[in-house]
């Protein structure tokens, strides 16, 4: 049996795959391998197929053998043939075999929320896309040609020299290049460092986080430990025997509020004394609104302290790109957990953040989002002192989404409201560490980033309608 896919350069459509099998020579076997491919609808009507020329090259057999099963073909009306338009499958207004067929349907559409207050995700239509197109052109238009080979574990040099000017500007991070690891966010960060024995557990967190970050050390074999919260942040004066801590010390984790500067001397004490590390989740660092931004915990001591840093929340996580900085002694065991080709953050990609920033277009982009996230903090904020002053608000000096706290009792029945009124958002529960021995909260934990500018009104008036009355 011969089997042929015909790609030709001159033909128009999708590839074309024939199998010339039978008796009667390879013109009988042509015949019957387009009338079937008619047949069975894998040659649509209208469908243009290749010139003799291109057929007979592709399937290795002569110019007339294919000249002669094309005119037969249009003498019994499976083909036609007008100058200028080629050969084409005759039109038909019935099938030509009369087999069942299951009808076809389009795939349902998933039904989102009416309104999306879910934390963690920035306004997906802000995304700068004339900018980011612009930077993609020239990242591609001037990339060596060496680009386009595997790429090396460590990521683009370009990136990383972008990033080193970047964050020690913007977030007071000490590095240079060769610390640099990209990645492709946080998770796969956390999968580096533990899932291959880089750190080891048990690891200290805080009382209140993202359960998927729990979840995924748990599937490493790493034990979580929590640290309980207060108004100055993690109790760092809680840890013990680990030798690691994972913090978010620009803005805690959903319950707001930065690590307080002697609470982040003690932890760098900690770390040096124990011969442990820090790893600093700087997730949202750049949205501080009400005073200057907190710089990083890492610039304290660059050899205690793992700094994570993502787009996601700045660009989007549609982006896949995030960096680690790490401390000397990690750099080696980090990239040897990658591997030696880089298999998750595109390369084009990066060449295209790095331009993003060294054009200054990131600064820009984040400075525009922060004035609207800004923007949409307050209107959250009195629309609840108008309409449901006895609910509390927290966390809002910084990032994406606010506390609401509720009287002791409410939250299920008010998140269950939620839901049937159309409104996705959390419950504060749902990031509470299982084993901490905190005290309990009710609250809600509200993004207000996540819908767009046209439906964030209606959005904070349904919000306001399924609160518990005071």
């Amino acid at each position: 049996m011969a089997t042929s896919w015909v790609n030709s350069a001159e033909r128009v459509g999708a590839d074309l795959h024939l199998e010339l099998s039978g008796p009667g020579g390879r013109r009988a076997a042509l015949i019957r391998a387009l009338r079937e491919a008619v047949r069975s609808g894998r040659l649509a009507p209208g469908t243009r197929l290749p010139p003799y020329r291109s057929l007979a090259a592709d399937l290795g057999v002569a110019r007339n053998t294919v000249a002669d099963a094309y005119a037969e073909l249009v003498a019994e009306g499976w083909l036609t043939a007008r100058q200028g338009s080629g050969t084409r499958v005759a039109e038909r207004t019935q099938p030509l075999r009369h087999i069942a067929r299951v009808p076809r349907k389009a795939p349902p559409r998933a039904r989102g929320p009416r309104h999306d207050l879910r934390q963690g995700t920035p306004d997906a239509s802000a995304f700068p896309r004339a900018a980011w197109l612009a930077s993609y052109r020239r990242a591609l238009q001037q990339a060596p040609n060496e680009v386009f080979g595997p790429g090396a574990p460590a990521g683009r040099i370009e990136l990383r020299e972008a990033l080193t000017e970047y964050l020690a500007r913007a977030r007071g991070v000490r590095t240079e290049p060769g610390r640099i690891v990209i990645c492709s966010g946080f998770a796969h960060a956390l999968r580096l460092l533990f899932g291959a024995g880089v750190l080891r557990g048990p690891l200290a967190v805080e009382a209140y986080g993202l359960g998927f970050h729990r979840e995924l050390l748990a599937t490493t074999g790493v034990r979580t430990v929590p640290l309980p919260l207060d108004d100055h942040g993690a109790r760092v004066d809680r840890l013990a025997r680990e030798r690691a801590v994972l913090l978010t010390p620009a803005h805690q984790f959903p319950t707001g509020g930065p690590l307080h500067p002697e609470r982040r001397a003690a932890v760098v004490d900690w770390a040096r004394a124990r011969g442990g590390v820090v790893v600093e989740d700087d997730y949202d660092g750049e949205f501080r609104y009400d005073r200057k931004p907190v710089g990083a915990l890492q610039g304290l001591d660059p050899e205690r302290v793992i700094f994570i840093g993502s787009v996601s929340k700045s660009l989007s996580p549609a982006v896949r790109l995030g960096w680690m900085v790490l401390p000397g002694q990690y750099v080696d065991g980090v990239l040897a957990a990658k591997g030696d080709r880089e298999a998750w953050a595109s390369v084009l990609d990066q060449l295209s953040l790095a331009d993003f920033l060294a054009c200054g277009s990131y600064d820009r982009h984040v400075r525009r989002m922060r004035q609207r996230y800004r923007s949409r903090r307050d209107r959250l904020v009195e629309a609840l002192a108008a309409h449901a002053p006895h609910v509390g608000v927290t966390g809002v000096a910084a990032g994406l989404h606010a506390v609401l706290s509720l009287p002791p009792g409410t939250e299920p029945s008010t998140v269950k409201a939620a839901a049937w009124q159309g409104i996705a958002l959390d419950g504060l529960a749902g990031f509470r560490h299982p084993e901490t021995d905190m005290a309990a909260r009710d609250g809600l934990v509200v993004g207000y980033a996540t819908p767009s500018e046209h439906a964030y009104g209606a959005a904070l008036e349904a919000l306001c309608g399924v609160l518990p009355p005071g």
